[in-house]
């Protein structure tokens, strides 16, 4: 069985309302999966950007 993630209890609330994943089970998610959702949740709140026009560092396209 692996170790809790080695995370502050701040970043664990806050992973867990953004992941919509009880704290119990965040705190046990193998870190490879946890990355992939972070990676998901990056690209979800990224997107929002894309489509007002603007390039990856925020900037207006020209």
């Amino acid at each position: 069985m692996s170790r809790p993630l080695q995370i502050s209890p701040e970043t664990a609330i806050r992973l867990s309302k953004e992941l919509n994943v009880p704290i119990e089970h965040l705190m046990h998610m193998p870190k490879h999966i946890l990355m992939q959702k972070m990676a998901e949740l990056a690209a979800k709140s990224a997107s929002p950007a894309a489509s007002e026009g603007l390039d990856a560092k925020g900037e207006d396209k020209p």
